[in-house]
């Protein structure tokens, strides 16, 4: 069982949202993030900048050791502000990683616990002050602590079919959401939080989705986020 990382204090409101691929998590927390007046930040992206630069490096997706160090000097930053994002290494993130090289590796990647310890510690600093964080265990690891969880779910056929129109691809695309939920799997059992409100967003369109979670996030942060 990895630790629930200590040493870092949570100074502002962080709304966590945890979710499979394909559940909607990408979407709703930019316009969260937006609406609530927090930088934003898309977790996922950390762990797939790591698959590009071991990719860049030769280093293989099965050396944790490597990939830790990889992790490790990559530099990512986020601005304060309404909706403000992740930077790495000072630059936006780039298309390279969500092409199909990225794609082919980063669950591999990500299984080790040596760069989840490297990243889940960026995480926190990078999210103490105050954001929207989303990815697969941000209620349960990064921030326990969080003011907000919310669990994103979708059947597997709404969330392919997503992925598929996300990612202009065809049903190869969907297959890969399969593939990728039995990979993580087997690195971090997907559940939610105890304390997460559930969100089935199966029958739920974007600007639905945001209207539910501002209605719970508004509801217990009051004043402490934009109205």
């Amino acid at each position: 069982m990895e630790q629930e990382l200590v040493g870092i204090r949570k100074l502002g409101p962080v709304v966590a949202i945890d979710g499979p691929a394909g559940a909607g998590k990408s979407t709703l927390a930019r316009e969260l993030a937006r609406a609530l007046g927090l930088p934003y930040l898309n977790t996922g992206l950390m762990y797939r900048a790591v698959a590009a630069g071991a990719l860049a490096d030769g280093v293989p997706p099965g050396d944790g050791e490597r990939l830790a160090a990889v992790a490790r000097r990559l530099r990512f930053s986020i601005a304060e502000g309404p909706g403000a994002e992740l930077s790495i290494d000072q630059e936006p993130p780039g298309p390279e990683l969500v092409g199909e090289a990225v794609e082919g590796v980063v669950s591999e990647v990500a299984a080790h616990s040596e760069v989840r310890a490297v990243l889940r510690q960026a995480q926190r600093e990078l999210g103490s002050r105050g954001c929207v964080m989303e990815g697969r265990d941000i209620g349960t690891v990064v921030f326990p602590d969080a003011d907000v969880k919310m669990f994103l779910s979708a059947r597997p056929e709404v969330r392919a079919r997503r992925r598929e129109r996300e990612r202009g691809g065809g049903a190869e695309v969907g297959e890969a959401v399969v593939r990728r939920d039995q990979l993580d799997a087997k690195t971090n059992p997907l559940e939610p939080a105890p304390d997460a409100h559930l969100l089935d967003t199966s029958q739920l369109g974007p600007e639905d989705a945001l209207s539910a979670a501002l209605s719970l996030v508004r509801a217990v942060l009051g004043d402490q986020v934009n109205r």
